[in-house]
This record gives C-alpha cells, sequence and structure tokens, in this order.
C-alpha cells in the first residue's frame, strides 16, 4: 500500500528559495549548509515540498504494509531556526553531545545558526544518516 505523501520532491530552483530568505545571515547559513550537505552526500539538492531541501533519496516500506519515498538528509530554513533533518542512527545521541547549541526531536534537529554548532558534527550526521538508511531500505 503506497501512501501519497503531501511533501513531494519538484523541479522549483533551490537557489531562488534560498535567495527568497529574507534574513541576510541566515541565508548566509543556508549556504553554508547547502554546500556542505551537497558535497558530504555527493547528490544534487531538491525541492521537496514548498520549504524542505533534500539530497539524496529512498523507498521505505513498513511491515505494516506502509510505504513512501523520502530524501536521505535534508535541511530548512524556517522563521525560529533551521531544521535539519537525519535518520536515527545508531550514533545519533553521541554526536548530538558534540553538536553545540541545538534542540531536537526525532527526526529532525533544529539550530539558529551554523555558528551556534560544530560543521564536523553536521557532516558526520549526514553520514551516518544516509549509513542508517541505505541499510534499512536496501534499493
Amino acid at each position: 500500500m503506497t501512501y501519497k505523501q503531501k511533501t513531494q520532491p519538484n523541479t522549483n530552483s533551490v537557489t531562488e528559495f534560498l535567495n527568497q530568505i529574507e534574513s541576510p545571515a541566515r541565508r548566509a547559513d543556508c549556504q553554508v549548509l547547502l554546500q556542505l550537505f551537497e558535497k558530504t552526500t555527493n547528490a544534487p539538492p531538491v525541492m521537496w515540498g514548498e520549504s524542505m531541501i533534500g539530497f539524496g533519496h529512498y523507498h521505505y516500506k513498513y511491515a505494516s504494509g506502509h510505504e513512501g519515498d523520502a530524501f536521505l538528509v535534508g535541511f530548512s530554513p524556517r522563521k525560529a531556526n533551521i531544521s535539519l533533518y537525519f535518520a536515527p542512527g545508531a550514533d545519533r545521541e553521541a554526536l548530538l553531545a558534540k553538536l553545540g547549541k541545538h534542540k531536537s526531536g526525532k527526526a529532525c534537529v533544529y539550530i539558529n545558526t551554523v555558528a551556534d554548532v560544530d560543521l564536523t558534527v553536521i557532516e558526520s550526521l549526514i553520514v551516518e544518516s544516509m549509513t542508517f538508511l541505505r541499510t534499512t531500505y536496501p534499493d
């Protein structure tokens, strides 16, 4: 049973989306993240929905039969913070302890600025998330 997700990849321009961010500081932070995610994933950025930038892709299927598609990792500039999207891999909590100033949920990590965090830890979170998802949901 394939679930039709609301958030789908599209052909909207990532560059145009980021250029519309009002805050110059937030826009600059997102450019840093864009380069980091692109370099680490070796995948092009793709807009998912109106405000998420995803890298890579995987198809999941749960034991319940629910299945769908999602990006491996990504981020989204929000008004209050920047949301980073990572899967909950085995070393996630240890990495988050080294990240710097952030808040986290099940699949999201929220930062205010890139200056608040260690970018090498974000790189490690990207690699771990991709490894976890590719192992859990092989093609």
